[in-house]
């Protein structure tokens, strides 16, 4: 499976901060918000990655993450020129994907909870069609909702519903088989001139091929959209890492208990980050795995 990270828009609803910079490269807590869904698709298991901005900031991205060698990913950039809805990211990368089935995470949503690494793994290892999902909402009306029979399966999808059918809103994380591609190609743009994820999503529906997660207690899902949730997700972040003492969407912690590098090349991503606590917290993770290395290979 390939991933792409969605991180274009102008995120009018933070301005004036984003008028000079990209919303996904602005700090939640202690990292740029674009680690934590790209950390998403690294638990996932993916590995081949197109992160797709606008032309203003696609260099920035660049100069943060390289071709994700570092962390062992294969990162490639594609641009979107302008804000034309979330179902272009299928157009701009119909290459990229190729025969793939693909993962589509929104730029700007945090999504947190034990277990979620097994369950994105068990999700992409069992997709048939598409794979939505979703988390309970005190005003649904505000969201795309989707309901679902007994078995998980989506049997209504509705956008900003006066009158919900349940309180399940669809996250920003999506995934899909191949026909994705083919199935983006045939919409037609709305009325904002957007081709929208919705059209995808109803499409896979009415050939009884979409399916829903619902997140329950012990997730969290966090859209940092405006400078209300951006402050909160800083402060969900803070709280749980100085309780925890554990770096929430850490990529190189997540790429090092993945296997993607060594102990070693792990070390010395932290070493560059050294005079920060998180770099510590990067350098501390990868001494104490390797320790455990070394102690088992003495047995």
């Amino acid at each position: 499976m390939k991933g792409i990270v969605l991180a274009g828009g102008n995120g009018t609803r933070l301005h004036p901060v984003t008028q000079v910079v990209s919303k996904q490269l602005l700090p939640v807590y202690d990292k740029p918000m674009v680690y934590y869904p790209l950390s998403v698709l690294m638990l996932a298991g993916i590995r081949d990655i197109l992160l797709i901005s606008t032309p203003e900031d696609l260099p920035l991205f660049r100069r943060l993450f390289g071709d994700g060698s570092s962390l062992g990913l294969r990162i490639e950039y594609a641009t979107q020129t302008e804000p034309n809805g979330l179902a272009e990211a299928f157009l701009i990368g119909a290459d990229f994907i190729g025969d793939d089935s693909v993962a589509l995470v929104l730029g700007d949503n945090i999504f947190y909870g034990q277990g979620f690494s097994k369950l994105l793994q068990h999700s992409t290892a069992e997709l048939e069609g598409c794979t939505l999902f979703g988390y309970s909402v005190r005003n649904p009306q505000r969201y795309g909702v989707g309901e679902t029979d007994g078995a998980g399966k989506l049997v209504s999808l509705e956008e900003k519903p006066v009158a919900p059918r349940s309180n399940k809103a669809i996250t920003g994380l999506y995934l899909y088989d191949n026909e994705v591609v083919d199935i983006a190609r045939t919409l037609r743009p709305s009325s904002r001139g957007e081709l929208e994820i919705t059209d995808v999503n109803t499409t896979y529906l009415e050939r009884g091929r979409a399916h829903l997660i619902e997140l329950n207690r012990g997730y969290a899902w966090l859209d940092t959209g405006t400078h209300e949730s951006l402050l909160e997700a800083g402060q969900f972040v803070q709280v749980l890492e100085h309780r925890q003492g554990v770096r929430i969407a850490c990529l190189e912690e997540i790429a090092l208990r993945m296997g993607y590098i060594t102990p070693e090349e792990c070390h010395e991503l932290g070493w560059r980050l050294s005079k920060s606590g998180y770099g510590q917290y990067v350098m501390e993770i990868a001494e104490a795995i390797a320790g455990r290395e070394l102690d088992a290979g003495g047995e």
